[in-house]
């Protein structure tokens, strides 16, 4: 009887319709997977889900700092090189030792109208090169252009320079217009991964108007407070490599008889045009490229490899699926919003103001009455002040918008009305306290305009599909820093 039970189980029949429980027999490698699988005492879902998105957040800020830090480098070393070559084409003597009648200032000439006029036109392509590249690989492809305009200094031609320099050009507006999308991209993701319990976040494709506002104010400080760095960063040429060349204010301004509003026409007249007591030689001059290029390829690695995704690959699936054509008539569409037409004055200014502290300023009072030799000194005044005032556009999360907007202005119309009484003696040091003073002030102007402008500006839109609109948020740039 006990076999025919045994068989009538294996068959699936049982006497008498009763089905007998049979009891699997488990070994060792079964228990330790039920173990594994089963029920976990210690385990807590709410803790590891806390410990999940603690590490999202952490890797969201360290995206931000490394987007950042690459900028400030790619533009340190850019604008270091550019300033370097600008004053040794200014000395006479090298440029007829070096290169004979080769026209050195023709083609800086040149070279800064590519750089500021190309990026004109970039309005049209820009839509296009970030949505089939996407915003990171825009923001690597834009930093490495610049890589490609240091290597070109290796052999200083003007089928070398000239190019590179309109490439540049054509890549500014991409570059920025990638930096600001990411930078807001990584707050709406910060405030994603704060309110994740929120049902509504996990079911809505778009967050809600104003949601995230106060990430995007507190990123695009964090932004400003590393990339003003640049400023100091592009001092290191003349710091470490050109001041040793330099000659003294006595020489260089001998001939300088008024600085200031005192200065009938131009910028620096009477400057002595040999500034260079020794010509540095071709191989110093390759391996003080050679760091510059080192230095550009480490901000690229940088971006690639510490800065995560700005979207999801749903969400580049989607972006992808707009159509060429809307995508060009996107910028034109939300360039109607009166908000932004109301602001592109105020862009336009942000960008001269820089333009101003790096040239009128710094040369028209700075070099005119302390020196040349001091120049890099006055620029790092300036961008290390920026580079801590710009914690201040915090202030835009409590006061009303309007007071940091105008801040910025009020400060540099007080300064712009006491310049106008100013005329420095020339080669009077005594006056070097006060020139870091207003070159300090300046700043702080400088850094409630630059963190109050662009966190206004992406408030207006912080939706994906607003990252099409990047001509007035780049004009600041590529009038002020490029001209440098």
């Amino acid at each position: 009887m006990a076999q025919l039970y045994h068989d009538a189980s294996i068959n699936g029949l049982a006497v008498d319709g009763v089905v007998p429980q049979v009891t699997p027999v488990l070994d060792e490698g079964d228990e330790q997977l039920e173990e594994f699988l089963g029920n976990n005492a210690d385990y807590d879902e709410e803790a590891e889900e806390k410990r999940y998105y603690r590490r999202k957040r952490f890797l969201t800020v360290k995206s931000v700092i490394a987007a950042s830090l690459g900028a400030a480098l790619t533009y340190g070393v850019y604008l270091g090189l550019l300033e370097m070559q600008l004053i040794l084409h200014y000395d006479e003597t090298y440029r007829e030792v070096k290169y004979g009648n080769m026209g050195l200032q023709d083609i800086d000439n040149k070279m800064l109208m590519g750089i500021n006029v190309t990026p004109i036109v970039a309005l049209l392509y820009t839509p296009v090169l970030i949505r089939y590249f996407g915003t990171k690989w825009m923001l690597f492809l834009s930093s490495g252009i610049y890589a490609l305009f240091v290597s070109t200094n290796y052999w200083e031609r003007y089928y070398t320079l000239v190019p590179s320099a309109t490439v540049i050009g054509a890549m500014i507006v991409p570059f920025w217009a990638s930096i600001g999308n990411y930078i807001t991209r990584m707050a709406q993701r910060y405030y994603e991964f704060v309110n994740y319990k929120e049902e509504k976040i996990g079911e809505q494709r778009r967050l809600p108007r104003g949601a995230s506002t106060k990430y995007i104010i507190i990123f695009q400080s964090l932004f400003f407070s590393i990339f003003h760095l640049c400023f100091t960063i592009s001092q290191f040429p003349v710091y470490f490599f050109l001041s040793k060349f330099l000659y003294s204010f006595n020489h260089t301004l001998c001939d300088v008889k008024q600085c200031g509003a005192s200065i009938p026409h131009g910028i620096l007249p009477g400057f002595n045009v040999t500034i260079l007591q020794s010509l540095p030689s071709s191989v110093d001059l390759i391996y003080m490229e050679s760091a510059l290029m080192l230095v550009a390829l480490s901000s690229m690695l940088l971006i690639l490899i510490l800065c995560g995704s700005a979207y999801r690959p749903a969400e580049e699936i989607d972006l992808r699926s707009i159509g060429w054509g809307n995508i060009f008539q996107l910028p034109f569409k939300h360039a109607r919003d009166y908000r932004l037409r109301c602001l592109s004055p105020y862009f336009i200014y942000t960008g001269f103001e820089v333009l101003f502290a790096c040239t009128g300023f710094a040369l028209g009072y700075g070099v005119c009455s302390i020196g040349l030799e001091n120049l890099p000194y006055i620029i790092t005044a300036y961008g290390l002040s920026a580079c801590v005032f710009s914690s201040l556009g915090l202030s835009l999360i409590h006061l009303p918008r309007q007071i940091p907007l105008t801040a910025g202005p009020l400060l540099h119309s007080c300064l712009l009305v006491g310049l106008f009484f100013w005329s420095p003696t020339p080669r009077d040091q005594s006056q070097s306290p006060l020139l870091y003073l207003v070159a300090i002030l300046w700043g702080v102007g400088s850094a409630l305009n630059k963190t109050g402008v662009s966190s206004e500006y992406w408030l207006f839109k912080n939706t994906r599909s607003y990252i099409w609109i990047v001509y007035f948020q780049s004009s600041d740039y590529f009038s002020g820093f490029d001209a440098f």
